[in-house]
């Protein structure tokens, strides 16, 4: 923090360091030693906050296994251990900084007793009073749907946003945007979005949400390409504005600028100053959105798909302890940032939201964000869950982040798929590999982490890829990865569906499975394992060099491999394969799945063949959404759907009369129908199954099996 800092000077004398002056942290090896002493015999809670490789152990025991985080992005570890009173227990820190500038602290809560840590307590320092809501509900997707009640419901998404998003950190001209583009098309890899990260600008003009030129000579030209390849374009604007352009000036002029950052005389990593606008201004988020539209959306013929709204939270200065983080976003139009620092996003939400649409009002409006609040569907938002490292621990924190996300209420989340922040490590290993052709440890390593995190993303709300270094290109991962998007693009019926159950039902896309199986105890804890829709169990792998894993199946349905077709009885634990090249997947008893033809884009071509497996053993329904994917005519009743039932005892599917109409709608259609059973496996065949197949033309259609 800056010494100049009267606000950070009058807390801490600018934050704790207790290292020699001068002392140079990249490279270096420190070790805390000593002891604690409890005042009573506890289990006590800890909080490790790091940057680079840190161990810790108490009383000679590993309690925390060595976790790494860049220098630039630390994190933070929760851990528990008993101490006794009286007794000094030894305490071990090994840090290896990793970064000139890096963070180490170790902290241990008051103990309380086992009584006390079972009750609730609620504390806020943000509100003068609280209202209390109960919702009620027969099951979690009745609760969540009393819950978009009260926040706002969810919109239908754009439906190329299910497809696979293209996103690096970061493309850094307009030929580097189409060449990638087109090594998709050439390689024929599903990809719908390509994803412009930050500093498309002149280097010295954060804010002014202009393309610098000499990188990006004709921005409408690239626009227009990735549109004639078929791609989505979604484009990085931050909140933040450098004190030296235009947009600044013209926000600072009407007071709508935080003033902290200026005062302090903050830089940022790139050495230029400069704020976050006020978005909790009405004529703050009308101003913005002028600028982004001027700037960049019909400047441009509303060529630009979607908008990621960037460091949201706001973040106005990296690793600043929340004190000074509040200190620098505020005060707001409403009042103090303690009280209105965690709605930041929304109402950032709201400005491109609401400004989208009242000068496109037909266009489907998608935001990214790096933070969230309580009722972001409604503005059309995702989150994604920051900039997280590229280690096998953070995989596995993302798959219980994402169910937590998505049981709050907010039907859409996604990461950076593969990890953001990269071990330098994997870095030189990757190097190596270019200059001399040589495959070490480290790179073998990456390649199967990247494969393992894909298999992860297909099964999520967003599939999106996006990191650092190293690339992730030709190497023994590849096909893995290429089978995923291509069954990503195959399950687009399915998907879609999903998208408007969403906004008309509620729908939760990404299930933890106390949501469909509730009253099985077997299932309120499992982090690793969950419902993608209401067919299938994705059963990911985040463990190196693992080639099996531990999975349970639900005890109220029967299994299916999706893979094999094998059956499997629900109520048991079993160890089951997990290839290098594929994760455990499972469909339930009575699914109804339909997949749609091989697609590059998710528009393709009109799914006038479903490929409708069903898994006997129990009834089944589907309801097959459609709508026209990029704009609001479904608000005004243009949309269709399609009730698909299955009687397990007849044998028998029912197709339902169709519903409503839209434009494009496909008056006719086929269903070729797969019934995988018990007794007769079968194999997942996307291409030429073996089935029965029915003409449907929108009439009511029974279909026996046998």
């Amino acid at each position: 923090m800056p010494e100049t800092s009267a606000v950070c000077n009058a807390t801490d004398n600018g934050g704790i360091q207790n290292l020699p002056k001068g002392f140079n942290l990249n490279g270096s090896n420190v070790v805390y030693e000593g002891f604690i002493e409890a005042p009573v015999t506890e289990t006590y809670q800890f909080i490790l906050y790091y940057a680079g490789y840190v161990k810790v152990y108490i009383g000679g025991k590993e309690v925390v296994s060595e976790r790494w985080r860049t220098a630039w992005n630390p994190n933070s570890w929760k851990f528990t251990a008993p101490l006794v009173k009286g007794t000094k227990t030894q305490i071990r820190i090994e840090w290896q900084p990793d970064g000139d500038v890096s963070y180490c602290g170790l902290r241990v809560a008051e103990p309380r007793n086992a009584k006390e840590r079972g009750d609730l307590n609620i504390w806020s320092e943000m509100s003068r009073d609280m209202d209390y809501y109960f919702i009620s509900g027969n099951d979690f997707d009745q609760i969540i749907s009393g819950y978009r009640t009260l926040t706002g419901k969810a919109p239908v998404y754009p439906k190329w946003v299910l497809g696979f998003w293209q996103s690096r950190e970061r493309y850094k001209s307009s030929a580097e945007i189409e060449e990638t583009l087109a090594e998709f098309r050439k390689r024929h890899i599903p990809v719908d979005n390509i994803v412009q990260d930050w500093n498309y600008w002149k280097l010295d003009s954060w804010g002014d949400h202009t393309f610098e030129a000499s990188r990006y000579p004709n921005p409408q030209a690239m626009l227009d390409s990735v549109h004639a390849m078929n791609g989505r374009f979604m484009i990085s604007v931050w909140p933040k504005f450098y004190d030296t352009v235009d947009n600044y000036k013209e926000l600072d002029a009407k007071g709508w600028i935080y003033h902290q950052a200026i005062t302090d005389d903050i830089h940022d990593w790139l050495g230029y100053r400069g704020s976050f606008y006020d978005a909790y201004d009405a004529g703050a988020r009308k101003m913005f959105w002028r600028q982004m539209n001027d700037n960049l959306f019909t400047k441009y013929n509303r060529g630009i798909d979607a908008w990621w709204m960037d460091a949201s939270e706001p973040n106005v200065r990296d690793c600043t302890p929340m004190w000074y983080r509040k200190a620098l976003s505020g005060p707001t139009a409403l009042g103090s940032s303690t009280e209105y620092f965690n709605a930041y996003s929304i109402v950032n939400a709201d400005a491109i939201y609401n400004g989208q649409r009242s000068v496109a009002p037909n266009q489907r409006v998608f935001l990214l964000t790096r933070s969230g609040f309580a009722g972001e569907q409604r503005y059309s938002t995702a989150t994604w869950s920051g900039d997280i490292a590229t280690r096998w621990e953070d995989l596995r924190a993302q798959m219980t982040a994402g169910l937590n996300y998505c049981i709050s209420g907010l039907p859409f989340w996604g990461m950076d798929q593969g990890g953001f922040c990269v071990e330098n490590r994997y870095v030189a290993a990757q190097q190596l590999f270019d200059n001399s052709g040589v495959e070490n440890a480290d790179l073998n390593e990456w390649r199967e982490l990247q494969a393992r995190w894909n298999q992860f993303g297909c099964f999520i709300p967003l599939y999106r890829a996006h990191g650092q270094w190293p690339l992730r290109d030709n190497d023994p991962c590849y096909q893995t990865i290429v089978y995923y998007d291509k069954l990503r693009y195959r399950m687009m019926p399915y998907l879609y569906s999903m998208a408007g159950w969403a906004h008309f039902n509620d729908y939760t896309l990404m299930r933890a499975l106390i949501m469909d199986f509730n009253g099985d105890e077997n299932v309120k804890d499992i982090k690793d394992q969950w419902m993608f829709g209401p067919a299938f169990m994705a059963c990911p792998v985040g463990t190196y060099k693992a080639r099996n894993r531990q999975v349970y199946f639900p005890k109220q349905t029967g299994w299916y491999d999706l893979y094999t077709g094998e059956h499997v009885n629900g109520g048991q634990t079993l160890i089951v394969d997990a290839p290098y090249e594929r994760i455990p997947v499972y469909v339930r008893e009575g699914a109804i799945i339909p997949f749609g033809p091989e697609m590059e884009w998710c528009d393709e071509k009109p799914a006038e063949l479903i490929n409708l497996y069903i898994y006997e053993g129990a009834d089944g329904k589907f309801q097959i959404y459609e709508d026209e994917g990029t704009n609001y005519n479904y608000e005004k009743g243009k949309y269709s759907t399609i009730d698909i039932t299955y009687d397990d005892s007849a044998k028998e599917v029912v197709f339902g009369k169709r519903l409503g109409a839209f434009n494009g709608m496909l008056k006719t259609r086929r269903f070729n129908i797969v019934l995988v059973g018990k007794s007769e496996p079968k194999a997942l065949n996307l291409d030429n199954p073996s089935g029965k197949m029915v003409n449907y033309d929108g009439k009511e259609l029974k279909v026996k099996l046998f």
